[in-house]
């Protein structure tokens, strides 16, 4: 063998070991790349002005302790309901603080995921979205809140937890802040040598439960997004079947979309109007909000109610009994949560500083950070 032959016979097996060393190395830093975890609460003291605040701790079904927050509405009364999703750096403490715009009138809950500020464990899509299903099942089974009146929020990463939770759950609506079609395929574009879809396990594959969806669903994009290009929000959209909007925010990024107001003003404006509308109004129109879970051929079986949740409101716990499955658990202690009284609160320690916002990663990292 010639010196040339050995020179690129030596330069093939360099680059087949880098190859290697890379894709072990993305395959082993996944949870990491995928998932970055905000300890630190973004606003120290959260408070609702349009809402009585007041912190939650639920469990999942395997036990795992789930932080975050209740707003109810002051008057007294049934009223429709939100549960929130951030996006892969959020802390949600900043929903408190805006709830008052972005949801007037309405329920709100925005509970951290496990990993992300006070709640315990560690992130995981499966995880997230059982959580999610719990979620929302806990939020239908509270007295002030109208069961066929809830809606999913996400934004971002949240965006694929809230469209698994939307096919699983009786959703009356869907609202999705720069959604994905799946970050396999962010990834898959991002690192196109590598094995990609052999070596994900967190996929969030959006698309393919995008049209089992029946909920009015509406989409905003940023305006200039780094992070989601509109090519795989286009996917997405493509697929949605009950598809009520799709509008860009001006002068908004991947960052700052949730925290200006014409983001604020459009999701107000569009959950009020679909709450307004009669439930037979809203079946009609393709929506399950009837009660009837979602259909879906392509789905796999529903993800059932967790054996046992618990919340932690103020300081006093409330069980909530077992349900069967595929039904709304009803609690079976009515706790203060379910009064129009309000309830005083103590103060929440907290470390005083603001959650830091992911930067894109450098070539080294999936490129799937941010909110």
């Amino acid at each position: 063998m010639d010196t040339r032959k050995k020179v690129a016979a030596g330069m093939a097996g360099f680059a087949s070991m880098l190859w290697l060393g890379l894709t072990a190395a993305v395959a082993a830093n996944q949870r990491r790349l995928v998932f970055n975890p905000t300890v630190e609460r973004e606003v120290q003291n959260p408070r609702s002005s349009g809402h009585r605040t007041r912190p939650v701790v639920l469990r999942a079904a395997d036990g795992t302790r789930l932080c975050g927050w209740l707003m109810t509405p002051k008057i007294p009364g049934r009223h429709p309901a939100v549960v929130y999703f951030g996006g892969r750096s959020e802390e949600v403490s900043w929903v408190v603080r805006d709830a008052g715009k972005l949801f007037p009138n309405m329920a709100v809950l925005a509970v951290n995921y496990r990993g992300y500020g006070e709640s315990h464990g560690d992130p995981a899509e499966i995880h997230m979205v059982e959580d999610g299903c719990m979620l929302f099942d806990w939020m239908a089974a509270r007295a002030h809140v109208d069961p066929h009146r809830i809606a999913v929020v996400g934004r971002s990463l949240g965006s694929g937890v809230a469209v698994q939770v939307a096919k699983e759950r009786p959703v009356h609506s869907v609202v999705l802040i720069t959604p994905y079609d799946s970050i396999l395929a962010i990834a898959k574009r991002k690192f196109r040598v590598m094995p990609i879809e052999y070596m994900l396990r967190h996929r969030f594959e959006s698309i393919k439960y995008a049209p089992a969806l029946k909920a009015p669903t509406y989409v905003l994009r940023a305006a200039s997004d780094d992070v989601v290009p509109h090519s795989h929000t286009d996917q997405l959209v493509a697929k949605l079947v009950q598809l009520c909007g799709d509008d860009t925010v001006p002068d908004s990024d991947h960052m700052n979309i949730p925290y200006l107001e014409g983001t604020q003003s459009r999701i107000a404006a569009f959950l009020g109007s679909q709450f307004a509308k009669p439930l037979a109004e809203a079946a009609a129109a393709g929506s399950p909000a009837s009660g009837a879970a979602p259909a879906s051929a392509s789905s796999a079986a529903p993800i059932p109610a967790p054996a046992i949740a618990s919340v932690a409101i103020d300081g006093a716990p409330a069980a909530l009994l077992p349900s069967p499955a595929g039904a709304i658990p009803a609690p079976a202690i009515a706790s203060a949560l379910d009064t129009a009284a309000p309830i005083a609160l103590p103060l929440i320690d907290a470390v005083p500083a603001l959650a830091a916002l992911a930067a894109p990663l450098s070539p080294n990292g999936l490129p799937l950070a941010s909110k």
